[in-house]
């Protein structure tokens, strides 16, 4: 067994690997970048080593840097995590070259499956299910007309050096297919300076179900199942679970022994993932294999008890697996929500900055141990919260990579279980000074389609076509949050009222009737008349009345805690309270299952004054170009006087490996441009002011 292994990758999947070989007795070395030297993968390291500037193209994906971090801390092994070098044919072989074991598959396995066109003809050999279509790659826009037409429409036309959603488009009619081939084409060209592209059958109602993969350098290869991975956006995953609701028995092991005929065709080693798609007579076709450690295999470790990178460090090390087929369980079910630095209701935008609080819930899971084990299944319990995370409150989370902030994982008996644990986890985690996308994973959960298992990889783009908005968020009780509301006024008041000192005739009075007044956009308030009755102080307890109806709640938590916890009508609830900051500092905003609610709580005769109050419009901003995420100024694309027409572009703004591109929505003149190419911009600060 290794003595010192280095993770040549930064994040949460850096400290995941971190924990794996802490367990393993395994001395670790981490890399960072400039913009990574507070990061936490570093300081729970033993060691650390320096790569360079913060863009990973002169940090983390300097195979030269990383070989020396290896020789200059002697440590034998490395670790690639996913993304990055992770499946970079040159860096394993480079690897081997060196002497360093490269804890992933051998680089003849990498190049068999990095090509897709290659791993398609590979799979069909193997007896592996392959999409119909053309395999070849294919020269003109004409020629993919015919062959479409050949294969029959709806078609596929995908780069085949394609990858996250690039390169890729879908036809339904020879017009589809002609300029499709030309698009995806120049953008293959561009993304990947590889412009092959093939053509095969589009899958209607599909599935996107993987099935993990295990072989060593023995010859053993084995599959763990199925991890369901159909709820994406825009070909990203959002939500994964392991087992699928869907497949039956015999499609599982259908999958999973082609899953392993494809591996033994290639001598895998080490744990990969084969992906296929599948139709809703549950037809499966082998879409690619990857050959790497996958975001959400938490989820299979979950209903397995495997460590997968233990599993990984081990067959790096030449040791045989030691259990079969049969050996592997299947208990419960678990779900993984991806938490990103993103704001939902901005279009999903990325959101850097600073972590002013960050308190993930409660973790029972550990990510190093094996799942099916510890106090998280004793005395009648089953299952928990697990959070793999590579931030800390008061970090940063920088412009340069991807947007991941964490991964809730929670195991549950059955599905609901899952569903109902992932809900609680969700509105424990509290993430202040960025934005989340947890409104957006709260909403998706709640989602009948969802609750059913009735979805396939087209669920977010039907049902949020037009972007997210706040009334695409469900609350089972919309008016449990105005009652919530009237209830922490109740406790504030309660604690103004024990202040001493305060003037005869002057002391806080007890004033059953209130009124909540929902704070709605450009002065549209609804107020709500609220009755508080049987307050103590001592159970903290109260009996709320809105509109006909009462909550009796219960809660200890006060003003200023992170989280509020305690029972509604009997029943447990967490709920994220504050003080609003900025322009209304005496409201309140109340977080329950992805729902937020902003609101005043006002004696009667206060609310009918602020009803008399007028509306007081922000100033007008359309003559600015406003920055609409933080992120770096790439390109100011007009000069002062220019006459610019809607649709030109005027300026290119990257955050998390994204580019923005601003463009003009209205004919217009430049009067000044304010902000500098290289300049770090905020949210909302003006570029261009037109004249």
């Amino acid at each position: 067994m290794f003595k010192k292994i280095l993770i040549a990758n930064r994040g949460e999947i850096a400290c995941r690997v971190i924990k794996t070989a802490r367990k393993m007795g395994i001395l670790t070395v981490a890399v960072y970048s400039e913009a990574d030297k507070e990061a936490r993968h570093v300081e729970l390291a033993d060691e650390a080593v320096l790569l360079g500037p913060a863009p990973s193209r002169e940090s983390y994906l300097v195979a030269d840097k990383i070989i020396a971090a290896c020789k200059a801390t002697g440590a034998e092994a490395v670790h690639p995590g996913y993304g990055f070098l992770s499946e970079n044919e040159a860096f394993a072989r480079r690897c081997e070259e060196e002497g360093i074991v490269f804890i992933g598959p051998k680089h003849y396995s990498i190049a068999a499956m990095g090509d897709k066109i290659a791993s398609k003809k590979l799979a069909n050999e193997a007896k592996v299910n392959t999409i119909p279509g053309w395999n070849d790659a294919i020269e003109t826009p004409e020629a993919a007309v015919e062959i479409a037409k050949g294969i029959g429409y709806p078609v596929m036309i995908k780069a085949s050096a394609g990858g996250g959603g690039k390169g890729l488009r879908v036809a339904f009619n020879d017009k589809e297919a002609f300029e499709g081939f030309a698009s995806c084409r120049n953008e293959a060209r561009n993304s990947f300076g590889d412009d092959r592209v093939f053509i095969e059958k589009y899958v209607l109602e599909p599935r996107h179900i993987e099935i993990q993969i295990l072989g060593d350098a023995h010859g053993n290869v084995l599959y763990l199942h199925e991890r369901e991975c159909s709820i994406q956006r825009r070909h990203q995953k959002v939500i994964e679970e392991a087992p699928s609701p869907f497949i039956s028995a015999a499609t599982r092991q259908a999958m999973g022994e082609q899953a392993v005929a494809l591996a033994q065709a290639v001598k895998y080693q080490s744990a990969g993932t084969v992906e296929f798609v599948v139709g809703k007579d549950q037809d499966f076709y082998f879409l690619e294999m990857n050959t790497r450690l996958q975001v959400e295999h938490p989820v299979t470790e979950c209903i397995t008890g495997l460590d997968l990178v233990e599993q990984m460090i081990r067959v790096a090390a030449g040791e045989k697996l030691t259990f079969k087929q049969a050996d592997i369980p299947r208990e419960g079910w678990a779900i993984e929500c991806r938490i990103n630095a993103e704001d939902p209701f901005r279009n999903f935008l990325p959101s850097t900055g600073r972590l002013v609080r960050y308190a993930p819930p409660a973790a029972v899971l550990e990510q190093s141990v094996p799942t099916l084990h510890g106090p998280a299944y004793e005395d009648g319990a089953f299952g928990g919260v697990r959070v793999d995370t590579g931030v800390y409150e008061g970090g940063e989370i920088p412009m340069y990579y991807d947007s991941m902030i964490a991964k809730l994982i929670v195991h549950g008996r059955d599905r609901n279980d899952a569903i109902a644990k992932m809900r609680e986890a969700l509105n424990r985690f509290v993430i202040r000074g960025i934005s989340s996308n947890i409104p957006f994973q709260a909403a998706l959960l709640a989602h009948p389609q969802f609750v059913s298992g009735q979805f396939n990889t087209g669920f977010i783009a039907e049902h949020y076509a037009h972007g997210f908005r706040a009334e695409d968020v469900p609350h089972d009780d919309p008016l449990f949050l105005v009652a919530l509301a009237a209830f922490v006024r109740r406790k504030a008041r309660e604690r103004a009222a024990g202040i001493s000192g305060q003037l005869p005739g002057h002391s806080l009075a007890d004033a059953p009737d209130l009124v909540v007044v929902q704070l709605g956009e450009e002065g549209r308030h609804v107020h709500h008349a609220v009755r508080v009755t049987g307050f103590s102080a001592s159970t903290g307890t109260a009996d709320i009345a809105v509109d006909g109806r009462s909550w009796a709640i219960q809660s200890h938590s006060r003003l200023g805690d992170l989280l509020m916890t305690g029972t509604v009508n009997g029943r447990p609830f967490s709920a994220q309270v504050e003080r609003m900051a900025g322009k209304n500092p005496l409201a309140f905003r109340i977080a329950h299952n992805g729902t937020q609610l902003d609101a005043l709580v006002l004696l009667p005769r206060a609310a009918e004054l602020l009803a008399l109050m007028p509306y007081k419009a922000p100033p007008d901003l359309s003559k600015f170009l406003l920055s609409p995420m933080p992120g770096l100024l790439v390109d100011v694309a007009v000069q002062p006087g220019q006459k610019v027409l809607a649709g030109e572009k005027l300026a290119v703004i990257e955050a998390m490996k994204m580019e923005n591109i601003l463009i003009a929505t209205q004919d217009g003149v430049v009067g000044e441009v304010l902000a500098r190419k290289g300049e770090s911009l905020t949210v909302d600060q003006p570029i261009i002011a037109f004249a």
